[in-house]
């Protein structure tokens, strides 16, 4: 936003609306969108395609395919935990979901992973180098997440949800992890997100999931909704 400045013009800053002053890989940031609703994306041009099997432009057209069903959740994080794994999903409705083999708190996911690069990547520039915090991508089995993006998105039979699925990227090739209680996710190669038909109108509030899994299943359904009064969401 610096050359809207430079021109005299004052403007309030919005958290969805993305200048993308970044290089590379922006899945890390677009997977933790802050709690505000897509506004653009910008500089398309200098990023590489959202989805790693597509062109941007396929990329593009896939991601709007979610706005045509509820633009109120698009790229809206929802994290919650599934105990009985010891694993914590990260959702970026409509985009990504993250499955990491721990218990994870919230705050740190709020954080992108740093697959993307800065703008100005001299190497005369010293850290920081973003106006956000960041995490670090190295390869760790318990830092690293499986990652699964947007395949397809419809209806439910009922006509009550919207049902999104997500399919795996790429095999994860870590060890399990061992502060987890070693209970590998890497059998999980689709995960299917059910959430109401109604939009969302309080975005500053996060939503709260079930999930359904089976050991050694390849698939895991999670229900968003709404949370209850006093329930414990670290």
């Amino acid at each position: 936003m610096a050359c809207i400045v430079d021109l005299g013009v004052s403007f309030s800053p919005l958290k969805g609306l993305h200048q993308i002053d970044l290089t590379g890989d922006i899945s890390g940031l677009l997977s933790s969108h802050p709690k505000a609703p897509l506004m653009s994306l910008h500089h398309f041009d200098a990023v590489a395609p959202l989805f790693p099997t597509m062109n941007r432009i396929q990329s593009t057209r896939h991601l709007m395919k979610t706005s045509k069903f509820d633009q109120s959740r698009m790229l809206q994080q929802t994290i919650c935990h599934h105990r009985s794994s010891n694993w914590t999903f990260s959702i970026a409705w409509g985009y990504s979901v993250h499955i990491y083999e721990r218990i994870m708190p919230r705050s740190y996911l709020l954080n992108p992973i740093e697959t993307f690069d800065a703008w100005s990547n001299t190497h005369d520039e010293k850290p920081p180098l973003y106006m956000f915090n960041t995490r670090s991508s190295a390869k760790d089995s318990c830092e690293t997440p499986h990652v699964f993006f947007l395949k397809s998105i419809g209806k439910t039979r009922g006509n009550n949800e919207n049902l999104v699925t997500y399919s795996r990227s790429a095999v994860r090739r870590l060890p399990g992890c061992p502060a987890g209680g070693n209970h590998p996710a890497n059998s999980v190669d689709k995960i299917q997100v059910y959430s109401p038909r109604t939009k969302r109108t309080e975005l500053d509030r996060c939503e709260c999931c079930d999930i359904i899994h089976t050991v050694g299943s390849n698939m895991a359904k999670v229900k968003l909704r709404e949370c209850f009064t006093n329930e414990k969401i670290a």
